[in-house]
């Protein structure tokens, strides 16, 4: 009797069916120790799901797998390949040669290091880096702070409206303003796609985008492909001139852009529905440090191309030290449909970098002031000083220098927070930085803090 109790029990339907069938009511001993057997594997299967983060039925989603958890970075790295790195990486080319090939190698390993430490630090607390600043700051310091942040946030759109004003010019002769116009319409409504259930689509508009910018500014490689050995050459550390140390100072110091920081802990993040399961933090830890070095090797791949597109096919070259003018030596290097091809490229960074950088800004609000503002006010404000750039400035390409100079004001005040927040125990619990892994953040960011200093005064010299 004590069996049968047992049986029903772990399967009430068995009660049932005796009760409709006497000739039943003698169970082999066998048999109801096998069923005992099954329900009691499958009690176990559930609790391990459990375990796993989601019920039996959650943990074949695909967010558990490594393919589930990329993304993120992708859409951060973008802020690598915008159009003011471009313009650097083909002045550097064209200039040096490949003297400088080392430079962009080092620089994208810092920026491996210190993206994965945002990616990191929104995983571990749940919370993006403005969010953490907010809680931890009194209403006048978040109000300064948010300043500072959407200053750099509008410098950096700055950027990238105009790098895609000067693609449309080139391709179909619009004026810049117009183009301006164009590009803002287009990004706002790429930006209606972030957020909720549509955010994974949003991450694929906007890698899809990254993948035509590697096809565009990698083109020209295959036409004139450069000498190996050269390129090599370029991967041992020295300098010709001080015009070169400058140089590399302004490349290594441009390196880091403060709105990759903020936003990737948020990216991280949002990559999730609301309510959608999640994988473990370690399984979370372990995948965004293949995407973080898979992104940034795929947008240093994309900076040294333009920097050794440039130094095997316009080197000594006059006038590449603008966008229109790197295009135009291109074109008369390499023919009008490389050419094109760059343009194209050119306007798909500008696409994408500018969307990335006004979902920054509006986490930055977010975070700081605890306002989720629209979408699309958040483009108007980004947006508004950059026509105004395009319709008053005679030469806007000389407003990229003025952008540089301000993210690099800003850059401090993302990478200080994020290397103190990393390295506390409190915060990070278990995943906290290990006292050498904070030696090296600390070495990489003196050194990006203290080249940002010298191009900022530099620029201010008229000597950078």
């Amino acid at each position: 009797m004590h069996t049968i109790d047992k049986r029903r029990t772990i399967n009430p339907n068995r009660e049932r069916l005796v009760s409709e069938h006497p000739d039943l009511n003698i169970v082999d001993a066998q048999t109801a120790a096998a069923i005992d057997r099954d329900d009691a594997e499958i009690d176990k299967e559930r609790a391990a799901a459990r375990a796993e983060g989601g019920s039996g039925a959650k943990t074949t989603h695909h967010g558990h797998a490594l393919a589930g958890i990329l993304g993120p970075a992708f859409v951060a790295a973008v802020a690598y390949v915008d159009p003011g790195n471009v313009a650097a990486n083909i002045t550097s080319g064209a200039r040096y040669g490949y003297l400088l090939v080392w430079v962009l190698v080092m620089a994208n390993m810092m920026s491996v290091l210190i993206q994965y430490q945002s990616a990191k630090l929104g995983i571990v607390t749940g919370k993006s880096l403005p969010e953490l600043l907010g809680e931890r700051m009194h209403d006048a310091g978040r109000f300064m702070f948010f300043m500072q942040a959407e200053v750099i946030a509008i410098a950096t759109d700055l950027a990238e409206l105009i790098g895609g004003a000067i693609a449309l010019n080139l391709l179909f002769d619009l004026p810049l303003f117009v183009g301006g116009c164009v590009i803002g319409a287009v990004s706002t409504v790429l930006l209606m796609f972030e957020g909720g259930k549509t955010h994974r689509l949003f991450e694929k508009m906007v890698i899809a985008l990254l993948l035509v910018i590697t096809f565009g500014f990698i083109a020209g490689l295959f036409i004139a492909p450069p000498n190996p050995v050269e390129v090599a050459g370029g991967l041992i550390p020295h300098f010709t001139t001080t015009d070169s140390v400058l140089m590399a100072s302004s490349m290594l110091g441009a390196t880091v852009m403060p709105h990759a920081i903020y936003l990737h802990s948020t990216l991280v993040n949002d990559h999730y529905a609301p309510g959608q399961a999640k994988p473990s933090t370690k399984r979370l830890l372990d995948g965004s440090k293949v995407d973080v070095v898979w992104a940034l090797l795929l947008a240093g791949t994309v900076n040294l191309s333009l920097l050794i597109l440039a130094a095997n096919s316009l080197y000594g070259m006059k006038g590449t030290d603008s966008i229109e003018g790197a295009q135009h030596a291109i074109v008369s290097v390499l023919g009008p449909a490389i050419g094109t091809i760059f343009s194209i490229g050119l306007l798909a960074s500008s696409l994408s970098s500018t969307s990335v950088g006004t979902y920054a800004g509006s986490e930055i609000m977010h975070g700081l002031l605890r306002i989720k503002a629209p979408m699309w006010a958040c483009r108007v404000v980004t947006l508004v000083p950059g026509l105004i750039v395009l319709w008053f400035a005679p030469n806007p390409t000389e407003a990229l220098v003025v952008g540089q100079v301000i993210l690099s004001i800003g850059i401090p005040f993302a990478i200080i927070p994020l290397m103190r927040y990393t390295h506390d125990k409190e915060l990070m619990g278990k995943w906290v930085d290990g006292p050498v892994k904070h030696a090296i953040f600390i070495a990489v960011a003196v050194l990006i803090i203290a080249l940002n200093v010298l191009l900022i005064v530099l620029t201010i010299l008229g000597k950078a």
